[in-house]
């Protein structure tokens, strides 16, 4: 590892990127979180036992590693202290969690218009709905609330304030408001709790580079996902690629070193907005089922597809991914029959060139190519040469139109059902 390496999905989130994580920081001594809150999560299986994880990084489930909760990252308490008890449940310790000053909180009025918003919307983005995208309105209207403030105390003037102003717009479309004193009596319990975690990371992420020390960064959601580079408006909050990486933790660009993708060797995705590559059919319903596509926060079905290799070496291009981390193949491989979009046809014309726009990718169609299926199985293989040839054929090809190198071949869904390459 270098000092500091970066996990990021390359498509739509739900990529696997928790296994990819779990196993780089074995070999990390600080495991950061950097940007969005509990509407992403990730999924590692440990003998048996399936752990999902929405706002604390996994990199917890280590002994020796410290695990980071960045200045970027906007937190729900409740659910951050359900978590941390569900660790603790499970003999698993959270005194090496360590929460940023910095990281803006959710509140129930979050939740609430996040729900209003989505309810008068003509095109429904498909949020969540945990209060993600209202809390960043207020950390850039300046009206915020940091965890910091909350542990020490000092957020009833501006909670008291922002209700106020919240109430009023509520009112207006007949919801329910909020009681100021109701939710300073919850969050003084909140705070109790959480206080020893809370600390300035950015003197202790700084401190662990000049020690030497290996820092891995974990994305949430993905690339386009992105507030400005996804397909806006159907993206998230916040900058899950590479810049959120730098200021959702503080960390300047010169100490990163690999910049892994991960994706799946098909594609999926929840909420709404273009996917050129969705099956709407038999295939895409196969693919759900077998590769279990079903929401890690939410548990709603995920719309499945082919490979888009246009939009990954988007992503590539975006993040400066170094190499690529590729889960499922032996999902894939359980089909017939597999294809891998290598190109897009616009008005004739055959392109590379990725769109964002709505309206233009709606004038694309996917150029396939068709590889064989049936890989049989492939859980157990640990070296890339031992695959059979139609795998390598199929993760060949994508190697040699995105022009980045596969360094981790997920093989099934357990923690060491993978291929280091």
């Amino acid at each position: 590892m270098n000092k500091v390496n970066v996990v990021l999905g390359s498509f739509y989130g739900d990529e696997g990127k928790g296994k990819i994580i779990d196993y780089l920081s074995q070999k990390a001594d600080v495991s950061v979180r950097c940007t969005g809150g509990n509407n992403a999560g990730h999924s590692i299986e440990i003998d048996g036992k399936k752990f999902a994880f929405h706002l604390i990084p996994s990199g917890i489930l280590n002994k020796g590693t410290i695990a980071v909760i960045g200045n970027g990252v906007v937190i729900d308490p409740k659910v951050l202290i359900e978590e941390i008890e569900a660790l603790k449940s499970n003999r698993y310790s959270a005194k090496n969690l360590r929460i940023s000053d910095k990281a803006h909180v959710i509140f129930p009025y979050h939740v609430e218009m996040d729900k209003l918003q989505e309810e008068l919307r003509e095109n429904k983005i498909g949020t969540t709905a945990r209060g993600i995208g209202p809390v960043y309105c207020d950390k850039y209207e300046r009206c915020g609330i940091r965890m910091g403030d909350l542990v020490n105390k000092k957020f009833e003037k501006q909670l008291r304030e922002n209700i106020k102003t919240k109430n009023k717009v509520f009112e207006m479309y007949g919801h329910k408001t909020f009681d100021a004193d109701e939710i300073i009596k919850e969050y003084n319990i909140y705070a109790d709790k959480l206080k020893k975690y809370v600390v300035d990371t950015i003197s202790l992420l700084h401190n662990a580079l000049e020690e030497n020390k290996k820092i891995l960064c974990e994305g949430a959601q993905a690339t386009l996902l992105d507030i400005d580079f996804g397909s806006y408006p159907y993206v998230t909050s916040s900058n899950p690629t590479i810049g959120g990486i730098c200021t959702g933790t503080g960390i300047g660009a010169k100490y990163i070193g690999e910049v892994y993708g991960v994706l799946k060797a098909y594609s999926s995705r929840v909420g709404e907005g273009p996917y050129l590559t969705e099956q709407k059919n038999e295939i895409g319903d196969k693919i759900r089922e077998l590769g279990h596509e079903y929401g890690t926060t939410t548990k709603r079905p995920r719309r499945c597809g082919w490979l888009d290799l246009v939009a990954l070496k988007y992503a590539v291009m975006i993040n400066g991914i170094t190499g690529l981390a590729i889960n499922h193949v032996d999902t894939i491989g359980k089909l017939d029959e597999i294809k891998l979009c290598v190109a897009y046809k616009k008005e004739g014309k055959i392109s590379m060139q990725f769109t964002t726009d709505e309206d233009d990718l709606a004038k694309c169609e996917p150029v396939y190519e068709t590889f064989e299926g049936n890989f049989g199985n492939i859980s157990n293989i640990r070296k890339r040469e031992e695959l059979p040839d139609k795998a390598k054929k199929y993760l060949g090809r994508i190697e040699e139109i995105v022009g980045v190198p596969i360094k981790f071949i997920g093989t099934g869904a357990g923690r060491d059902a993978m291929i280091v390459c």
